[in-house]
């Protein structure tokens, strides 16, 4: 029995890369293939009359870690210059305001399929709001460099600022100036911490001459991650900065405080980590959409009550997307259809305590509304019309500041 585990266990990741690998020429989301897996063996089991043990306890754990992993190996991919400034003011714009906006709308629209307060509204729309780094960063792999970074940046701060606003509406009974002042000063607490625990991580990525050191940094910072949010305080900022600072050695080094930790013997060891974080982030990704497709009901996908809602709500996330590309004079194509939901939604959705849930807003219309954005995304990227590199690159950035590296 063990030994047909193993085999079970090893030919599905081996399949997630092959995948992986192959979604550059199909087009198609690894993420869609390995939900379809998972979804194809749970078929197979109860056909087959398997008894399997509950796995659902299982999916939060790979969620936050893998959440986690995906941020970091995002932020390491970013170049941190000038030229990069308003780059990243639009994908702040872009990740915050629909957020907010999108949370509202729907907030007072669940109000035509029930009685609820605004609070309680809020909470159960916000995690449709937040676009999934988890499906968007693998998904963008093949784009070109400026189409890349843009949305590296404007999903790893959708799921930060995501997780800030549901974290500050759900911590709060009441929405007043205290609360804000308590906010204000979690955000001082947390830049500060990040600050300090990435010069101190950096110290030890630096000095640890033991042949075991990656897999103790990236468990500090599961640990850190983890401190952070027991206490309200947005890990996923700490991550970014942590992944933000190690990845730009090479522009950072020119500041004579950064020379104490040996940057160019740094830089070597950065290379391997990012790696070791490429590939942890491939495992723990893939494990867990294969175990979210393994937990999906065939009745949840095909609920005929929340159908039209979860159109509804697709309808709505495009439609505020085009608003928020045309507003930051960004190109439609093929950024309109790179706004998926996915392991970020699910994470929130689960932490919903009882009584701030609403009964239709349950887990067919969540999986319907992951499904549909990545189908959306999945034809829109597969026939999005190919233009010459060039030709994308200077449209994307005929907006840009023109800043030099030596500024």
């Amino acid at each position: 029995m063990t030994g047909t585990i193993i085999i079970t266990f090893c030919a599905l990741l081996l399949l997630a890369y092959f995948f992986d690998i192959t979604s550059s020429k199909t087009r198609i989301p690894s993420v869609i293939l390995l939900l379809a897996l998972g979804w194809g063996v749970k078929q197979l089991v109860n056909y087959l009359e398997i008894p399997v043990a509950d796995f659902s306890s299982v999916l939060p754990v790979l969620g936050t870690v893998g959440l986690l992993l995906i941020v970091l190996e995002g932020s390491l991919e970013l170049e941190l210059n000038r030229s990069k400034f308003k780059l990243v003011g639009k994908s702040f714009i872009g990740a915050l305001l629909p957020i907010i906006a999108l949370a509202f709308i729907l907030t007072f629209l669940f109000k035509y399929w029930g009685n609820h307060s605004l609070k309680d509204g809020l909470i159960n729309a916000i995690p449709f709001c937040v676009i999934s780094s988890a499906i968007a960063i693998p998904s963008v792999r093949n784009l070109i460099k400026p189409h890349k970074e843009f949305i590296i940046y404007e999903s790893s701060l959708s799921d930060i600022i995501g997780v800030l606003i549901f974290n500050f509406i759900t911590v709060n009974e009441t929405i007043n100036m205290f609360a804000f002042a308590n906010f204000g000063l979690q955000m001082v607490i947390i830049l500060v911490i990040s600050v300090l625990a990435t010069i101190a991580l950096s110290f030890l990525l630096n000095k640890i001459q033991h042949h075991i050191k990656f897999i103790p940094i990236i468990l500090i910072i599961i640990l850190i991650y983890e401190a952070l949010k027991m206490y309200n305080l947005p890990g996923l900022l700490f991550i970014l900065i942590f992944g933000l600072f190690i990845g730009n050695l090479n522009t950072l080094k020119k500041y004579k405080w950064l020379q104490r930790f040996k940057p160019d013997q740094l830089q070597s060891e950065v290379k391997k980590f990012k790696k070791l974080a490429i590939e942890g982030t491939f495992m723990v990704r893939a494990l867990f959409f294969l175990l979210f497709g393994f937990l999906i009901k065939t009745s949840e996908i095909i609920n005929v009550e929340t159908i039209p809602m979860a159109f509804i709500i697709v309808a709505l996330i495009v439609i505020f997307r085009i608003i928020q590309l045309k507003l930051t004079r960004l190109p439609l194509s093929p950024l309109l259809f790179i706004a998926p939901r996915g392991l970020i939604t699910i994470l929130l959705f689960l932490s919903i305590s009882v009584t701030h849930q609403l009964s239709y807003i349950n887990k067919s219309l969540l999986i319907q509304v992951i499904i549909l954005t990545a189908l959306f995304m999945m034809f829109g990227l597969m026939f999005s019309k190919p233009h010459k590199e060039e030709e994308q690159q200077q449209a994307f950035i005929q907006n840009e500041p023109e800043f030099s590296e030596e500024e």
